[in-house]
């Protein structure tokens, strides 16, 4: 338990330091994914488990079935018996990636991202819901972006170099099922159970119905579609820029070193900085970048360009957080993160991919600054409408 002194960090309950930890570190195994989708489904892809269109649509129904399975859990599974629900959400989610390690066929291992995504979903919840009770969910935001991140490469790299080669993707899901089942043990550590969050008469039944939380979320949304597509083209982007796919790759590599720098910086940092001026000017970044790529740009600045999409991933994550509580007391909107986010990475290639209308790949960057251009429209119409304090 916190000492009085600490106890004003919350809106409602004490959770201790373990507590804390425990609750962040099951939403950290829940996103594990999103950083080792590129060597597992990598590895299934090249030992012919599934064809090029048969990975997309399984990391596509992954990433979405994570979005919506922690709004279901945010909003449809009560907060108490919390740490038998973590227990049973890891056992669930080991259980999807055993089930995909031993799968031959395509379909059920679409399926079965698919179904463990919702499970991932879940898991996720616990850290936000634990976030959105913080009376400072920027600087709690950016505790769990850098846990999870550093997880995501720590566990990148051990498969790369000690998993993949002798054992293929099999001993890769085997691995990270072993994961989510030591994780068992951490529950014990988790909260019983999260207090109800406070009701705010000003703000009704549900925040969400107002302009201002919606603004929030549709910004962020906007700034994912913009990630979403840089990412997923940024190997073909950097070959029409004369960049070799070897070369490239390590682009992508380096980069995810990039979002662990910038989720530490803005662990640092956030609580100095006014949200609105931060997230307009990240906006303004991203267009930035995505024009700067659409030129088709040197080595050098490919790199650059590569290493600050990199570095805004998550940098921009806390502020995102204070946006939705500050336009929504009730924090329905803080809930609803995540999920704006991820779908805003999975729109962001598929729509992008409807604007390749020829051999070149340039008009996804195009489409990439268009929906940055929007997120900064957004930031500043939530200015106008929103009336909270800008640093919280």
């Amino acid at each position: 338990m916190y000492a009085s002194d600490a106890q004003t960090d919350w809106l409602v309950g004490h959770p201790g330091v373990a507590a804390q930890a425990a609750a962040l570190w099951a939403g950290s195994v829940g996103l594990l994914i999103l950083g080792l989708q590129p060597v597992l489904l990598g590895s299934l892809l090249s030992e012919g488990r599934v064809d090029f269109d048969q990975l997309a649509l399984a990391a596509t129904a992954e990433i979405l079935s994570i979005g919506v399975g922690s709004v279901i859990a945010a909003f449809f599974i009560n907060t108490r018996h919390l740490r038998t629900k973590a227990a049973l959400f890891l056992a669930l989610a080991a259980a999807g990636n055993f089930a995909t390690a031993w799968s031959q066929v395509p379909e059920m291992i679409i399926l079965y991202r698919g179904l463990s995504g919702l499970v991932e979903g879940g898991l996720l919840a616990f850290a936000v819901e634990l976030i959105a009770r913080s009376r400072h969910p920027g600087r709690y935001g950016g505790y769990f972006i850098s846990m999870q991140t550093l997880a995501q490469s720590l566990l990148a790299a051990f498969l790369a170099f000690f998993i993949i080669g002798p054992s293929g993707s099999e001993g890769g899901f085997v691995t990270l099922a072993l994961v989510c089942l030591l994780s068992i043990g951490a529950t014990v550590f988790m909260p019983v159970e999260y207090g109800a969050l406070p009701k705010s008469e000003a703000a009704g039944q549900s925040g969400l119905t107002r302009p201002a939380p919606l603004i929030a979320l549709g910004s962020i949304v906007f700034f994912y579609m913009f990630l979403g597509a840089i990412w997923a083209f940024l190997e073909p982007l950097a070959g029409e820029a004369g960049i070799d796919a070897q070369t490239a790759a390590l682009m992508v590599s380096v980069s995810l070193a990039a979002q662990v720098a910038g989720a530490i910086v803005v662990t640092l940092i956030q609580r100095r900085l006014p949200f609105v001026p931060v997230l307009t000017a990240s906006g303004i970044v991203a267009i930035a970048i995505a024009v700067a790529i659409a030129q088709h740009p040197g080595t050098v600045l490919f790199w650059f360009l590569a290493m600050a999409t990199g570095f805004i991933w998550l940098f921009v994550v806390p502020f995102q957080i204070r946006m939705t509580v500050a336009a929504d007391e009730t924090r329905s909107a803080a809930l609803l993160v995540p999920a704006a986010q991820l779908v805003g990475a999975a729109l962001g290639p598929a729509f992008a991919s409807i604007f390749i209308a020829s051999a070149s790949v340039a008009p996804v960057a195009w489409f990439a600054s268009l929906c940055a251009l929007v997120s900064v429209i957004l930031s500043v119409m939530f200015r106008l409408v929103g009336h909270a304090p800008q640093r919280m």
